[in-house]
């Protein structure tokens, strides 16, 4: 028979990360490669899931999501943004942002819509859309700022345009987007009527003097915007799967519709746990970012002292590399030849570009890991120098 797979999903097939993490186990490689915490969370949200299984929360929660959790969203949004929901309405739980992603596109677009958004972008978007029917449209963000390019935008848009999907901060680059910015986005999306779905799980994994801008608090973008976050991320349990899309409330209910005949419902006891977290003091989200900062700072200068051109990421787990300096043509080459030459795994940009040429070169590690991992890859990527 012939091949099963529908014709909008062909170029999905094994992912980078699976293809590099296999690369890493053959050469005993440090993988720096998928963007996963090898520590656990606060140990007051390790505990409050033990108390959920062990009091006996291991059974469907409500479809919405359990109440704590849709309480703690909204009083998280409130608490850092002034943001204010109905956590009885405007409020979904979803298993981990991916699955928000997907409900979303799946809720809002009909086949031939036009999507919205920047590359390199993260992989489910681009299967997203595809699974939808939708069309992808792009706009570059170039190595080394990866800043917003007006006219790049502005013909990305046309009369089709459903949505606009926006990450920042940004994987892969560690970009935050400014202000300014995402007021551009924001009028291009007022003036062709498109929703802007924001990917905010790195919220608060920002560096520095950057400053993340939730788009729902920007003039006018309240009753046209979706947000979408997770517990994962900012309290490195990436495995628990445990996200939330918020919004108005008619378009909570599209997303709702369709994510119920997707995995009806998930991840039980951390549901509770996750709104644990969210209500954990201002002292317990400064230590992330400080932590990761300075895992950040460690591995940016062991990829310069190896030769790559860095640059320096504003958020997020992630940095990009050039390695043209070191003589690569092709990143992709590059990071498959990476952990024999020097015992370290990365995965090329290109992966995440319809432009390919754009990032012919560029390379992403994650820098999300115990310092002791860091100083190891470090020590190992001087093997570049000689």
């Amino acid at each position: 028979m012939a091949y099963p797979l529908v014709a909008r999903m062909h170029g999905f097939g094994t992912t980078i990360f699976a293809e590099m993490t296999g690369l890493a186990t053959e050469h005993g490689a440090v993988n720096l490669g998928q963007g996963f915490p090898d520590t656990d969370g606060p140990q007051e949200m390790l505990d409050a899931a033990k108390a959920a299984i062990d009091g006996g929360r291991n059974q469907y929660p409500p479809g919405p999501g359990v109440p704590e959790l849709l309480e703690a969203v909204a009083a998280h949004q409130s608490r850092f943004y002034g943001i204010d929901l109905d956590p009885r309405s405007e409020v979904l739980v979803t298993v981990g942002a991916t699955e928000a992603i997907a409900a979303t596109i799946l809720a809002l677009c009909e086949a031939g819509d036009e999507v919205v958004t920047f590359e390199p972008y993260y992989d489910s978007y681009a299967a997203s859309i595809a699974l939808a029917g939708a069309v992808r449209r792009t706009s570059v963000l170039r190595f080394p700022d990866f800043a917003v390019d007006e006219e790049s935008l502005r013909a990305a848009f046309s009369s089709r345009t459903r949505l606009v999907l926006l990450n920042t901060p940004h994987n892969p680059t560690g970009k935050v987007f400014t202000r300014d910015e995402l007021e551009l986005i924001c009028s291009l999306a007022r003036e062709f009527d498109a929703w802007v779905v924001t990917d905010e799980v790195y919220e608060h994994l920002v560096f520095g003097d950057a400053e993340h801008v939730p788009v729902a608090t920007l003039p006018g973008m309240r009753e046209r915007t979706l947000t979408i976050s997770s517990a994962g991320k900012t309290f490195s349990a990436t495995g628990w799967k445990v996200g939330w899309v918020s919004g108005p409330a008619e378009a909570v209910a599209a997303v709702r519709t369709v994510k119920q005949f997707l995995t009806f419902v998930g991840s039980g006891p951390f549901q509770p746990a996750a709104a644990v977290a969210l209500g954990l003091g201002d002292e317990v989200y400064a230590s992330l970012s400080t932590s990761l900062e300075a895992k950040r700072d460690l591995l940016v200068a062991g990829l310069q002292g190896a030769g790559l051109e860095v640059s320096v990421p504003d958020g997020t787990y992630f940095v990009v590399a050039d390695a043209a300096p070191l003589g690569a043509t092709d990143a992709l080459e590059f990071c498959r030849s990476l952990p024999l030459r020097a015992g370290v795994v990365g995965v090329p940009v290109s992966v995440f570009h319809d432009d390919v040429a754009a990032a012919r070169t560029l390379v992403r590690f994650a820098f999300c890991k115990r310092d002791e991992v860091l100083h190891e890859a470090v020590r190992r990527l001087g093997a570049l120098r000689t």
